[in-house]
């Protein structure tokens, strides 16, 4: 599992610390780092929640490219 930079990178975007995100979407500091480290496969509806509130898709954010896997 590869690191998910497009979170990270998604969540500096909006101004947000793993912290802020955890918190908007109901889950600790840690699951968060642990996501964005590529240690966590969270569930859809976590998926969800995390583009609802980074205003991104599942595509931009947990679907990599086949060319990339």
């Amino acid at each position: 599992m590869s690191k998910n930079l497009a979170i990270k990178a998604a969540r500096a975007h909006k101004d947000m610390t793993q912290k802020d995100l955890a918190d908007a979407v109901g889950v600790s500091r840690q699951t968060v780092n642990a996501i964005e480290k590529g240690e966590y496969n969270p569930t859809i509806k976590l998926c969800r929640s995390i583009c609802r509130v980074l205003d991104r898709t599942l595509d931009e954010l947990f679907w990599e490219d086949e060319e990339t896997e």
